[in-house]
């Protein structure tokens, strides 16, 4: 349980404790095997109902109060778009409390080390630290991409009905060359892995050698955080960051913004078909 009178600490207190004392080794090495085959798992796991509920409340205030509407495509992917209000890196760690401090935890680090088979860091470069993205017009997506960093850990607060998109789909062992993408020579020798999200999972992604989009939405909302980490080669390989800037740049005029404030929804962990789920549930792998 979260002692609010403690604020921000109890919550990072709450979740390693959850880590060492309520996930077991054995799902952690399930997650590890999925995730070296796959380049993606599901990771629900790693984190307590009370958590989340923090997470979803902070991540819906800052939506409602700093989103900025965002709608471009990118040559170094192809072309392909991203359509979508998001919240920056520096918004949330001036307004937010819970993500910042949540995003620096030793513990989390470790686990995700662990699912990952290597060490888990600190993305070295800010902006790519944590964000939050929504969804919310017909035709909203992230686009097929890949990261600079190699490893993305993905909260979902809410996400539409299966049937109205909003689920990842994935393409593992590519490589990026933003010289000349070639998606559709991914998409034929490899194959297409699809994967259904519900509210309250989190999911753990090698994020720069598997080719992964949002499938676009047609109704509903898509809201998620994305906190992104590095791995020890990641420091040592030259990096540019032509796509992260040009999406997170600063908004030219007001008509960027949502400009007005979203009403904050109480997050309550159900399927994307609107059955509620216990509080004591979790995303399993």
């Amino acid at each position: 349980m979260i002692d609010e009178s403690e604020g921000v600490d109890s919550v990072v207190d709450v979740l390693e404790h959850h880590l060492v004392h309520e996930v077991p080794p054995l799902r952690l090495a399930r997650a590890r095997r999925a995730f070296l085959t796959q380049g993606f798992v599901k990771t629900g796991f790693l984190a307590p109902y009370d958590v989340k509920k923090l997470i979803s409340e902070e991540a819906e205030s800052l939506i409602g109060r700093h989103a900025v509407r965002r709608d471009g495509a990118f040559t170094e992917t192809g072309g392909t778009p991203r359509r979508m209000h998001n919240v920056r890196r520096a918004e949330i760690a001036e307004h937010g409390r819970t993500l910042p401090r949540l995003y620096s935890s030793t513990g989390l680090r470790e686990a995700l080390s662990v699912i990952a088979g290597e060490e888990v860091l600190e993305c070295p470069y800010a902006p790519e630290q944590f964000v939050i993205t929504e969804l919310t017009q017909s035709g909203d997506t992230h686009g097929w991409h890949w990261d600079d960093y190699s490893f993305a850990l993905v909260w979902v607060i809410d996400c539409p009905p299966l049937e109205r998109g909003g689920f990842v789909q994935c393409v593992p062992r590519t490589e990026w060359d933003k010289e000349n993408p070639q998606l559709h020579r991914h998409f034929v020798s490899r194959p297409i892995h699809s994967v259904e999200l519900l509210p309250g999972d989190l999911y753990f992604l090698r994020s720069d050698t598997t080719l992964h989009r949002v499938y676009p939405v047609t109704g509903g909302r898509r809201l998620i955080v994305n906190m992104g980490y590095a791995a020890r080669r990641d420091l040592a390989k030259p990096l540019s960051h032509e796509t992260m800037d040009a999406l997170w740049a600063d908004p030219v005029g007001d008509f960027a913004s949502r400009g007005t404030e979203q009403e904050s929804s109480q997050w309550r962990p159900k399927p994307c078909g609107g059955t509620s789920e216990s509080p004591d549930s979790s995303s399993t792998i």
